[in-house]
């Protein structure tokens, strides 16, 4: 059974609490992918705070209108108002602020969230339009805090947030909720940080996924439960997702499993899956602005850089597309736990790769080298040399170069790894007379790290992560 946990997400309750506590109406955008946790937050919200939630589904307008207005009769205390039939939206949010009940609080408003907009565009592409004129008409000028949420990124940035959408001048503000913060797996999982670790590699930071995991079984018990027995939630999750945000799913899943495998250039994906050139570049430039995967340069390259690389930055999706994907007839014949022995074979190549990823969020975060995180952060690399992670700080001129090892190190490892870090950064042509250099060295276990700190090296491996992440979550929680 699914634990069911509410962490982490102090900053957006607090920025809803404030829109809710300013002296105008509010008319909010709130969005982020399936199973992000936008529900949960808005429930919590709504404790604190008068008002109610509607979830739209995809019956159609008028079916929707009857369901709102059974939410707001219930909100309203009167049975009544649902039995009157509303010809649009606009008759029945009339009602609604009319009503005799309606009484915003003193300094406060009512709450009206509407969630899964997406889902009534889907049935009638004139919604936008016909929530400007309620919002212009209607709602703005009331004590009201209205919430438009949804989980189709692709729909709420184009047909809602984008610049040619009618609500676009109407919003009072916005935000995209983004996956839990590695730290606050520990809040779900009981496992040492390898297995966190892993976790992370194979779920991400998704609430409703960390939330299938049982902290009474084993990271591999899990994976074998949870993602590669048929039936099981996280086992069609990920196709699911795609058919929820692409019409056109099938070549948005051939490029994820391109990417997956390793294909990271255009030209390689377009030969990979055989579509067109003009047709990889759209599907690209969709899933990066979801979120869901990142071009990459190195990291000095300059803004008309060319020769890109894409990765998929999503852990669950990538291990789906690498692992359960490709499987999936021996999976569908009952031979999960020979799939499971596979992947457990393959998983140490996987981890190294995602290993780089986290890390790099882990500084972005201010969690790993605080002392040396740069303006800009990222990859470097040059024909045949790669550095996994270098910051740049414009302002002060220090440089972090850095290496993420997904292994266990002794002394005279690390030392070479380093000796031969500092050799590879005399390339990265970036303020190279003047600037403060440090190296770093990210590992699962680092033997004689004492020593090599005592040299003026950052040296980190997985006890000193665990150690940074309880920090990170006391701070958050104090």
């Amino acid at each position: 059974m699914a634990q069911h946990i509410f962490v982490d997400r102090e900053r957006e309750l607090q920025f809803l609490m404030d829109r809710y506590h300013s002296s105008v109406p509010e008319c909010l955008i709130l969005y982020g992918r399936r199973r992000v946790g936008k529900t949960a937050l808005l429930s919590r919200f709504l404790q604190a705070v008068p008002g109610f939630y509607f979830l739209a589904s995809e019956e159609g307008t008028a079916s929707n209108i009857r369901d709102f207005s059974h939410y707001a009769g219930e909100y309203l205390d009167d049975p009544d108002f649902e039995r009157i039939s509303y010809p649009d939206w606009q008759a029945v949010i009339t009602a609604l602020i009319r009503h005799r009940n309606f009484s915003p609080p003193s300094g406060g408003k009512v709450v009206i969230v509407i969630d899964e907009f997406p889902y009534l565009i889907a049935r009638d592409r004139a919604t936008p339009s016909l929530f400007q004129k309620v919002w212009d008409m209607v709602l703005s000028r009331e004590q009201v805090m209205l919430i438009i949420s949804g989980s189709s990124v692709s729909t709420m940035e184009t047909d809602v947030l984008g610049c040619r959408s009618p609500l676009y001048g109407r919003r009072t503000g916005q935000w995209q909720l983004e996956p839990l913060p590695y730290p606050y797996l520990r809040e779900f999982l009981p496992y040492d940080e390898e297995d966190l670790v892993m976790a992370w590699c194979m779920l991400g930071g998704i609430p409703a996924y960390l939330q299938m995991f049982r902290p009474d079984r084993s990271l591999w018990e899990n994976v074998e439960d949870q993602i590669l027995r048929k039936g099981a939630y996280l086992y069609s999750e990920a196709e699911l997702l795609m058919q929820y945000e692409f019409r056109e799913a099938g070549n948005y899943m051939a490029i994820l499993r391109a990417l997956a495998a390793g294909y990271t250039t255009q030209s390689s994906l377009c030969q990979v899956t055989g579509l067109d050139k003009g047709m990889v570049s759209k599907y690209l430039a969709v899933l990066s602005r979801m979120h869901l995967i990142k071009d990459e340069v190195p990291v000095t390259a300059h803004a008309g850089y060319r020769r890109r690389h894409y990765r998929l930055t999503d852990p669950y999706l990538t291990s789906w597309f690498r692992f359960v994907y490709p499987r999936r007839a021996e999976t569908e014949t009952g031979k999960s736990r020979e799939v499971l022995s596979s992947i457990r074979d393959e998983i140490a190549p996987y981890c190294r790769e995602m290993f780089e990823l986290l890390c790099e969020d882990l500084v972005r975060r201010g969690i790993l080298f605080p002392e040396a995180s740069g303006s800009r952060l990222g990859r470097w690399w040059q024909k045949e040399v790669e550095i996994d992670l270098v910051g740049l700080d414009e302002t002060s001129g220090s440089a972090l170069f850095c290496e993420c090892k997904w292994s266990t190190l002794t002394h005279r490892q690390a030392r070479g790894i380093l000796t031969a870090l500092r050799e590879k950064a005399a390339g990265v042509r970036w303020q190279n007379e003047d600037r403060n250099e440090r190296y770093a060295l990210v590992a699962k276990n680092i033997e004689g790290k004492e020593d090599l700190i005592r040299e003026g090296y950052l040296v980190c491996d997985l006890q000193d992560i665990a150690r940074l992440s309880g920090k990170y979550l006391a701070e958050r929680k104090g």
